[in-house]
Protein backbone atom coordinates (compact mmCIF):
# COMPACT_ATOMS: atom_id res chain seq x y z
CA UNK A 1 0.00 0.00 0.00
CA UNK A 2 2.66 2.43 0.81
CA UNK A 3 4.63 2.03 -2.89
CA UNK A 4 0.93 2.29 -4.48
CA UNK A 5 0.30 5.31 -2.42
CA UNK A 6 4.11 7.27 -3.42
CA UNK A 7 3.04 5.50 -6.99
CA UNK A 8 0.10 7.92 -6.78
CA UNK A 9 1.77 11.24 -5.47
CA UNK A 10 4.54 10.92 -8.20
CA UNK A 11 1.51 10.69 -10.74
CA UNK A 12 -0.31 14.15 -8.93
CA UNK A 13 3.05 16.09 -8.69
CA UNK A 14 3.43 18.93 -11.21
CA UNK A 15 5.53 19.12 -13.99
CA UNK A 16 8.05 21.77 -12.40
CA UNK A 17 8.02 19.25 -9.50
CA UNK A 18 9.41 16.44 -11.61
CA UNK A 19 11.85 18.24 -14.01
CA UNK A 20 13.51 18.56 -10.12
CA UNK A 21 13.34 14.67 -9.94
CA UNK A 22 15.32 14.67 -13.06
CA UNK A 23 13.16 14.16 -16.02
CA UNK A 24 14.34 17.07 -18.20
CA UNK A 25 12.99 20.22 -18.74
CA UNK A 26 14.98 20.03 -22.78
CA UNK A 27 17.83 18.56 -24.21
CA UNK A 28 21.28 20.07 -24.31
CA UNK A 29 21.48 22.25 -27.70
CA UNK A 30 23.38 25.09 -28.82
CA UNK A 31 20.81 27.69 -30.10
CA UNK A 32 19.80 27.49 -33.32
CA UNK A 33 20.88 28.65 -36.53
CA UNK A 34 18.31 30.73 -38.69
CA UNK A 35 19.53 28.32 -41.47
CA UNK A 36 18.43 25.62 -38.76
CA UNK A 37 14.78 26.98 -38.19
CA UNK A 38 14.32 27.79 -41.72
CA UNK A 39 15.09 24.00 -42.72
CA UNK A 40 12.50 22.95 -39.78
CA UNK A 41 9.99 24.54 -42.10
CA UNK A 42 11.21 22.23 -44.84
CA UNK A 43 10.49 19.18 -43.25
CA UNK A 44 9.37 17.33 -39.67
CA UNK A 45 12.22 14.76 -40.28
CA UNK A 46 14.64 17.91 -40.18
CA UNK A 47 13.10 19.39 -36.84
CA UNK A 48 13.43 16.18 -35.18
CA UNK A 49 16.87 16.00 -36.38
CA UNK A 50 18.10 18.63 -34.07
CA UNK A 51 18.27 18.94 -30.59
CA UNK A 52 17.39 22.93 -30.68
CA UNK A 53 14.33 21.55 -33.03
CA UNK A 54 12.97 18.57 -30.81
CA UNK A 55 13.49 21.24 -28.08
CA UNK A 56 11.54 24.10 -29.80
CA UNK A 57 8.96 21.60 -30.88
CA UNK A 58 8.57 20.17 -27.39
CA UNK A 59 7.88 23.47 -25.67
CA UNK A 60 5.40 24.21 -28.25
CA UNK A 61 3.68 20.18 -27.34
CA UNK A 62 3.88 21.39 -23.44
CA UNK A 63 1.37 24.25 -24.73
CA UNK A 64 -0.86 22.04 -26.61
CA UNK A 65 -0.71 19.42 -23.55
CA UNK A 66 0.78 16.87 -26.13
CA UNK A 67 4.64 16.69 -24.40
CA UNK A 68 3.76 12.97 -23.89
CA UNK A 69 4.73 12.36 -27.52
CA UNK A 70 7.79 13.64 -27.15
CA UNK A 71 9.01 12.11 -24.25
CA UNK A 72 7.91 8.77 -25.52
CA UNK A 73 9.55 9.19 -28.53
CA UNK A 74 12.79 10.32 -26.95
CA UNK A 75 12.27 7.43 -24.55
CA UNK A 76 12.19 5.18 -27.44
CA UNK A 77 15.24 6.43 -29.21
CA UNK A 78 17.57 6.35 -26.13
CA UNK A 79 16.25 2.56 -25.35
CA UNK A 80 17.48 1.75 -29.21
CA UNK A 81 21.04 2.89 -28.10
CA UNK A 82 20.92 0.71 -25.32
CA UNK A 83 22.93 -2.95 -25.83
CA UNK A 84 22.81 -4.38 -21.68
CA UNK A 85 19.88 -6.84 -21.71
CA UNK A 86 18.54 -5.83 -17.82
CA UNK A 87 19.22 -1.84 -18.72
CA UNK A 88 16.63 -2.88 -21.42
CA UNK A 89 14.33 -5.08 -19.74
CA UNK A 90 14.23 -1.70 -16.97
CA UNK A 91 14.05 1.00 -19.43
CA UNK A 92 11.50 -0.83 -21.32
CA UNK A 93 9.40 -1.42 -18.11
CA UNK A 94 9.77 2.39 -17.33
CA UNK A 95 8.87 3.42 -20.64
CA UNK A 96 5.64 1.24 -20.83
CA UNK A 97 4.58 2.57 -17.07
CA UNK A 98 5.07 6.29 -18.18
CA UNK A 99 3.67 5.98 -21.31
CA UNK A 100 2.02 2.53 -22.40
CA UNK A 101 -0.24 1.83 -19.20
CA UNK A 102 -3.85 3.29 -19.52
CA UNK A 103 -2.95 3.81 -15.70
CA UNK A 104 -0.33 6.56 -16.73
CA UNK A 105 -1.23 10.03 -16.81
CA UNK A 106 1.10 10.45 -19.99
CA UNK A 107 -0.13 7.64 -22.18
CA UNK A 108 0.25 8.25 -25.31
CA UNK A 109 -2.47 7.40 -27.71
CA UNK A 110 -2.37 3.98 -29.66
CA UNK A 111 -4.83 1.76 -31.72
CA UNK A 112 -5.08 -1.70 -30.14
CA UNK A 113 -3.21 -3.57 -32.33
CA UNK A 114 0.23 -1.34 -31.50
CA UNK A 115 -0.48 -2.52 -28.03
CA UNK A 116 -1.23 -5.69 -28.69
CA UNK A 117 2.26 -6.23 -30.47
CA UNK A 118 4.10 -4.16 -27.54
CA UNK A 119 2.20 -6.31 -24.51
CA UNK A 120 3.63 -9.33 -26.94
CA UNK A 121 6.81 -7.75 -27.22
CA UNK A 122 7.04 -7.33 -23.13
CA UNK A 123 7.37 -10.63 -22.31
CA UNK A 124 11.04 -10.36 -23.53
CA UNK A 125 11.79 -6.81 -24.32
CA UNK A 126 14.33 -5.80 -26.87
CA UNK A 127 15.86 -2.43 -28.01
CA UNK A 128 12.71 -2.53 -30.76
CA UNK A 129 9.65 -3.25 -28.14
CA UNK A 130 8.19 -0.12 -29.21
CA UNK A 131 9.24 0.90 -32.68
CA UNK A 132 5.61 0.27 -34.23
CA UNK A 133 4.38 2.30 -31.24
CA UNK A 134 6.87 4.93 -31.56
CA UNK A 135 6.23 5.23 -35.47
CA UNK A 136 2.62 5.71 -34.86
CA UNK A 137 3.24 8.68 -32.15
CA UNK A 138 5.65 10.09 -34.68
CA UNK A 139 3.18 10.11 -37.62
CA UNK A 140 0.64 11.81 -34.97
CA UNK A 141 3.29 14.33 -34.73
CA UNK A 142 4.30 14.82 -37.92
CA UNK A 143 0.50 15.55 -39.98
CA UNK A 144 -1.07 16.64 -36.38
CA UNK A 145 1.56 18.85 -34.61
CA UNK A 146 3.67 19.66 -36.72
CA UNK A 147 1.76 21.94 -39.52
CA UNK A 148 0.49 23.93 -35.88
CA UNK A 149 3.59 24.46 -34.60
CA UNK A 150 5.36 25.77 -38.36
CA UNK A 151 1.86 28.24 -37.46
CA UNK A 152 2.51 28.94 -33.76
CA UNK A 153 4.09 32.07 -32.39
CA UNK A 154 7.01 30.34 -30.39
CA UNK A 155 8.22 29.43 -34.06
CA UNK A 156 7.34 32.81 -35.39
CA UNK A 157 9.04 34.27 -32.84
CA UNK A 158 11.79 32.44 -32.97
CA UNK A 159 12.28 32.58 -36.88
CA UNK A 160 11.76 36.78 -36.48
CA UNK A 161 14.28 37.11 -33.68
CA UNK A 162 17.04 34.89 -35.51
CA UNK A 163 16.43 37.06 -38.69
CA UNK A 164 16.72 40.40 -36.83
CA UNK A 165 20.49 39.33 -35.43
CA UNK A 166 21.13 38.36 -39.25
CA UNK A 167 20.07 41.62 -40.11
CA UNK A 168 21.93 43.42 -37.58
CA UNK A 169 24.96 41.14 -37.94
Amino acid sequence: LTVRNQDEERTRRTSHELQAEGIPNCEESPAPTLEEVNAWAQSFDKLMLTPAGRNAFREFLRTEFSEENMLFWMACEELKQESNKSVIEEKARLIYEDYISILSPKEVSLDSRVREVINRNMLEPSQHTFDDAQLQIYTLMHRDSYPRFMNSAIYKDLLRSLTEKSIEA
